[in-house]
């Protein structure tokens, strides 16, 4: 009986050291800052196709918002190329999904950038996105404001062309919006950055699977300490980063080799800096899918693909 009580004992404790590891994840989190304005203009890219599209794009920029009727969603805001509110044309839509405790307002300039090359780009002010629901509730408005013969988006998203991406809890967020929610067969193309791995989901309710993903999907982490740590598998107990590099592993070999995938690392990035730092080749991936544009498309396909060559990159995994 003694020998139970001490195993039990033991499991309790480790149980606890993950709760506690888990809430100083949180708090790390929620106290990431703001995208600034002008990121792009100091990132470092190591490629033509990236440096083009990590700098803004040819179109002028407008914005709007509307309150949510849902109080954990409690805004959505909505970044769009200005001319769209007299042109005749459809623009492909980008789902946004934030990271833990980073509502989509401190984002502004990630919208601001994409809406600057051709995208309508809409995200919210949930601060938990995990299940993929509060993303779904965002698709779901912007296709109302599409059918609403009263609102400036009537008829003006490309509803053959639509795009998610998320950072950190907002890539776990992204996983379920596509695999677990009703609306989710309507997307075209994904992507993430530093997705949550399993090692902090497992004792959560953020659990994901990516095997169930049909569609084009780019997954990127960084080489820092906070994203990467050092332990090589989930099994161990210290070390463990944000996303390691065995979860991105894991991920991109639990796809089917059918869909388009590419998985890679940036150089001497930590957690905090992969959404504005990875924007670039982001952009380039919703080009290529959403907009048909070959030569953002020449970043991932084929091999002289840039990524291969790119030294602020490594790791790079692809099947295109």
């Amino acid at each position: 009986m003694k020998k139970l009580f001490k195993v039990l004992g033991i499991i309790a404790a480790i149980f606890l050291v993950l709760i506690i590891a888990l809430f100083a994840l949180l708090w790390y989190w929620s106290t990431l800052p703001a995208v600034k304005e002008g990121y792009y203009e100091n990132t470092v890219t190591g490629g033509d196709i990236e440096a083009k599209y990590t700098l803004k794009g040819s179109y002028e920029v407008a914005s709007t918002e509307y309150d949510a009727e849902d109080d954990t969603v409690g805004k959505y805001e909505i970044w769009y190329p200005a001319e769209m509110e007299t042109s005749g044309k459809t623009y492909p839509l980008v789902v946004m999904v934030n990271g833990t405790g980073v509502p989509a307002s401190k984002y502004e300039a990630v919208f601001d950038h994409l809406a600057s090359w051709g995208f309508i780009v809409i995200g919210n002010e949930n601060e938990n996105p995990y299940s993929g629901l509060s993303s779904s509730m965002s698709l779901d408005f912007m296709l109302e404001l599409n059918g609403d013969n009263a609102s400036v988006f009537y008829g003006k998203v490309d509803t053959i062309n639509i795009g998610i991406g998320g950072h950190s809890q907002g890539g776990v967020g992204t996983i379920n919006a596509v695999t677990a929610q009703d609306n989710g067969s309507m997307y075209t193309a994904m992507y993430t950055a530093s997705a949550t791995s399993k090692y902090w989901t497992q004792s959560t309710e953020w659990e994901y699977d990516v095997s169930g993903i049909n569609i084009p999907y780019l997954m990127v982490a960084g080489t820092g300490y906070i994203d990467a740590g050092t332990a090589e598998n989930i099994t161990v107990e210290d070390e463990q980063g944000i996303c390691p590099l065995y979860s991105l592993k894991e991920n991109y070999n639990n796809l089917s080799d059918d869909v388009d995938k590419v998985m890679m690392r940036r150089v001497d990035t930590d957690h905090g800096d992969m959404l504005p730092m990875a924007d670039g080749y982001m952009t380039a991936w919703f080009m290529y899918y959403l907009q048909g544009d070959t030569y953002a498309g020449g970043a991932f396909t084929g091999s002289s693909a840039e990524i291969l060559s790119n030294s602020v990159w490594q790791d790079v995994n692809k099947n295109i």
